[in-house]
């Protein structure tokens, strides 16, 4: 199964509009959506929910199964992706045999709309993973990166991902952990066993790909410009 990876719209519908024929081009089973839709502000006259459907309905032109959790911008969208049921927020989806799960939202020192506490990320992950756990592939998915990698450093140096993220992967070693949130932090690394990836901001022209087969998992960055 090959997976793409998309994140940190900030409402920029326009670029994604802009990128969709280069994504077409790619060779993927499944799209993830990792966050960070909306922002602060919406455009005048549209609402956060508008921002998200307008991506979604772009994303579904690609004709693929969708998964997506919420970023820390992004709590108004929880009622729309539950409804279109691709709510990846506490839940487990089984795809093709891979097992999904995810929890969304990141703690930040912006007091921004959904910044779910570490146990929060905690007990969400753990009730997802509970519905895939007998899937002998599995994919977790977060907004927030794993604390200590490569993929949550800060133009300062600082590392700001979350530590119950980095344990729930060296507990249970998926095959793959999604994140996205650190935007200058886009990049691969490993846990053990686990390949994580950190895909970018889409509006930059960057998304991730991911390929999980039974001998197999690679992660890479895809640079669309």
């Amino acid at each position: 199964m090959n997976i793409l990876v998309v994140s940190d719209f900030h409402n920029d519908v326009e670029s994604l509009m802009k990128y969709i024929d280069k994504v077409a081009l790619l060779d993927f089973d499944v799209i993830t959506v990792v966050g960070d839709f909306t922002d602060y502000n919406v455009q005048r006259g549209f609402s956060a929910v508008d921002i998200g459907r307008l991506i979604i309905e772009e994303l579904s032109s690609l004709n693929k199964p969708i998964l997506a959790t919420p970023g820390n911008f992004d709590k108004e969208l929880l009622p729309f992706f539950e409804e279109e049921d691709i709510l990846l927020h506490g839940n487990g989806k089984i795809i093709k045999n891979v097992g999904f799960y995810g929890f969304g939202g990141a703690k930040t020192p912006f007091n921004t709309p959904f910044e779910p506490s570490e146990t929060e990320v905690e007990n969400g992950l753990l009730k997802g993973y509970e519905e895939v756990k007998n899937c002998k592939t599995k994919v977790q998915v977060t907004h927030i990166p794993p604390r200590n990698t490569k993929l949550d450093i800060v133009f300062t140096g600082a590392h700001v991902g979350s530590e119950v993220v980095r344990k729930f992967i060296e507990k249970y070693q998926p095959n793959v952990a999604v994140c996205a949130h650190i935007h200058e932090a886009r990049g691969t690394d490993e846990i053990g066993e686990t390949k994580i990836i950190n895909s970018g901001r889409f509006p930059e022209g960057y998304c991730g790909l991911v390929t999980v087969e039974k001998d197999r998992t690679e992660t890479k960055i895809i640079n669309l410009i």
